[in-house]
């Protein structure tokens, strides 16, 4: 065979131009150190060892054990994990593990029975969509914060937006609806006849109220405005899941001009205070005069541009704001169900590296698969979901620890499974400790009790196995 070899070198080798030529002599003595090193490297390759890959069995499972009193403390610790705001706030160096949040809003035009109180038509399509557009360029410009004087606050990325959103039966729907009713229309925050916390208008024409915000665009009372006591400016409230928002709309004053008084009432449906004279449940905002805008005495210094505060700017949150923000969006609940359930939807790009150790506290909505690469621990202390569809992957030399942590589904479907890689005598680890569960995996731990609907319990852990079909 090497002969054949050489002669069909040396016949291609000759049909070559002559400049690219070498001489009978040279193209042995070449061949022949090839043929040296060739095998060796063969030999070489053959003696590594290759990356195998399975399905996580229970051979794999390092149990770590605890005592009762480790045990109960072990409960505890999950609760104060997931309830934990600063886990929430967002990692400028690994956004990917807290991805961007959509809130799905619809807009309301309430006008009078002669439409001249409000926008209507395409007038109305173009004021929402340019309102909330403004409000998603506050959300993406983030401001630092005014107080307290000198401060070194760190400015990081809200990570939600809003997004119109119609009714997915109804053809071109753009989440944008004009009513006409005399008895609704206005809106009065002040006096006798103020209606500004009644539902009424909610309740006639809210539009998938369960799964969607929506806003309410409501004029002052004619009566109302002409009033010298009555302040028509822009008011807002929050009920629930709704706000309303009641401007002197008539006037056509711009659309930017509504957005700060809209995200600051959006807040206020995640979970949001007031900062100015309570205690809102964060450190980074502190008590202030609450002062619209500049002016003299404390004013002229302690001016606030926090969204939370009403001041003439509602440009900033804190970490701690943000964080309070994503706490709401990842409990179960309807302001969770105000959001586009992205973590539904498996997106391959947008797969999880983890390189080195880090440890996730709080509850994390994942979009694509976790890849943990040799060297790198990742370990979960509250919850994490995965898509449909995506799997965990160990790779040789990495780990991945349940310490009180959860693993499952969050769409009543089904992910992958945990895939371990192993190299020689090398392999992934998975660790198990605490209060740990893992559910909805469509490929079982072999090795573990798998029927329809059976639960592999010792003490308070749950490993909840599907039986493959």
């Amino acid at each position: 065979m090497t002969q054949d070899i050489l002669k069909k070198a040396i016949a291609l080798t000759l049909s070559l131009p002559h400049s690219l030529k070498f001489s009978h002599a040279q193209i042995l003595t070449r061949l022949r150190a090839h043929a040296l090193t060739f095998p060796l490297s063969l030999l070489l390759l053959s003696c590594s060892p290759q990356i195998e890959t399975h399905f996580c069995t229970s051979e794999d499972i390092l149990l770590i054990p605890q005592s009762t009193e480790q045990a109960r403390l072990s409960r505890y610790q999950r609760r104060q994990s997931c309830n934990d705001v600063l886990a929430y706030i967002p990692d400028t160096t690994q956004l990917s593990h807290r991805p961007m949040r959509y809130v799905r809003v619809n807009v309301h035009f309430m006008n009078s029975a002669d439409s001249s109180q409000n926008y209507w038509g395409d007038e109305a399509i173009t004021f929402a969509e340019k309102m909330i557009g403004n409000v998603n360029i506050d959300l993406t410009n983030n401001a630092k914060m005014n107080l307290p004087l000198g401060n070194d606050t760190p400015v990081l990325p809200t990570q939600y937006r809003l997004r119109l959103t119609g009714q997915p039966d109804t053809p071109d729907d753009k989440g944008i609806y004009c009513h006409f009713d005399d008895e609704l229309y206005y809106h009065v925050h002040k006096g006798k006849n103020r209606n500004i916390s009644k539902r009424d208008a909610i309740n006639k024409y809210s539009i998938q109220k369960d799964s969607v915000v929506n806003i309410f665009l409501m004029p002052h009372h004619p009566d109302s405005v002409i009033s010298k006591s009555y302040a028509g400016g822009v008011v807002g409230v929050a009920l629930g899941t709704a706000i309303k928002l009641g401007g002197d709309f008539k006037s056509r004053r711009p659309y930017w001009h509504y957005r700060q008084t809209l995200n600051h009432e959006v807040g206020h449906v995640f979970g949001l205070q007031h900062t100015w004279a309570y205690n809102d449940g964060c450190s980074d905002t502190p008590k202030n005069p609450n002062c619209w805008n500049k002016g003299s005495g404390v004013c002229d210094s302690l001016l606030s541009n926090n969204l939370m505060d009403y001041n003439a700017w509602q440009l900033a949150l804190t970490p701690c704001q943000i964080g309070r923000v994503h706490r709401m969006m990842s409990k179960e609940g309807r302001k969770r169900n105000m959001l586009i359930p992205t973590w539904c939807t498996l997106d391959s790009s947008k797969t999880v590296y983890i390189r080195d150790t880090v440890v996730w506290r709080g509850a994390y909505d994942l979009e694509g698969h976790i890849k943990i690469e040799r060297g790198g621990s990742l370990e979960i202390q509250c919850r994490a979901a995965l898509p449909p569809d995506a799997h965990i992957k160990i790779a040789a030399g990495g780990e991945l620890i349940l310490n009180n942590g959860q693993l499952h589904n969050a769409c009543e479907q089904t992910w992958e499974g945990i895939l371990i890689e192993s190299k020689g005598e090398e392999k992934g680890i998975l660790k198990l400790q605490g209060d740990y569960t893992i559910e909805d995996m469509r490929m079982p731990i072999a090795g573990l009790a798998v029927t329809e609907e059976t639960t592999e319990k010792s003490s308070n852990n749950t490993i909840r196995q599907l039986k493959k079909n």
